[in-house]
């Protein structure tokens, strides 16, 4: 952990997730510490299924040029489903981040070029130096090999808030597998899960001062013979 870390608590609880970075390249000790960092994740038996490929500099341009080709074309290929139900308050909370995203860029509901254009932001990594692609083997069905990514991936994004970073997951970078995947000569059998654009936070950027919200502990977790716990307002 570096000298100037802030305690975990503040880290976790101060990360967002930016929509606009600043174009400045990290240096390579910066990424090498965060790609070490995320590696010290836990996994299922220690399998550690992650495989990481990050794009910078000319490969990153290149990557983004063929994903916004792919979706001008309408050519998607994801690995895995999506999707958050037509009704409930997973759907409703997916609703809700949408608008607010699209308030914080100045869009309106009927703006459908603008919408579109800030979904194809998306491709352009929103503007950041690097993406890092988060590829997993087919092992069973694999919901436990999903979650070792996951947990590799907050490693990772937490390690970039330690140091002054950002990062955002994308799981539209997903939705374009066979082209990432075509680009970067990674095997039909490793799948795309996700990718994080990741870089310094724009400071300026409006959408960048949108803060979502967590709903109360009450709400998601159940204690068993454990009191005092969710006393607390």
């Amino acid at each position: 952990m570096p000298a100037t870390a802030s305690p975990f608590t503040d880290i976790a609880r101060a990360r967002r997730s930016p929509r606009r970075f600043l174009p400045t390249a990290l240096s390579s000790s910066d990424i090498r510490g965060v790609l070490e960092d995320a590696q010290t994740a836990p996994s299922n038996s220690n399998t550690q299924p992650w495989t990481v490929h990050v794009v910078s500099g000319a490969a990153r341009d290149a990557l983004a040029e063929n994903l916004l080709r792919a979706e001008e074309e309408g050519w998607t290929s994801p690995d895995f489903t999506d999707g958050y139900g037509e009704k409930g308050i997973y759907f409703e909370r997916s609703q809700a981040l949408g608008a607010s995203v699209y308030r914080a860029r100045g869009v309106e509901r009927s703006d459908r070029n603008g919408r579109r254009a800030a979904v194809r932001e998306n491709l352009e990594f929103y503007g950041a130096p690097h993406a890092a692609f988060l590829f997993m083997p087919a092992l069973g069905d694999g919901v436990r090999t999903a979650g070792d990514i996951g947990m590799y991936a907050q490693n990772f994004l937490l390690s970039l808030s330690s140091r002054g970073l950002a990062g955002i997951p994308q799981t539209v970078l997903g939705v374009y597998a066979d082209t990432v995947r075509e680009f970067l000569g990674v095997p039909a059998e490793l799948k795309l899960l996700f990718g994080i654009s990741f870089g310094m936070a724009d400071p300026a950027a409006p959408v960048n001062t949108l803060r979502t919200d967590r709903v109360p502990l009450q709400r998601s977790v159940v204690l068993h013979d454990t009191p005092g716990v969710l006393d607390r307002p």
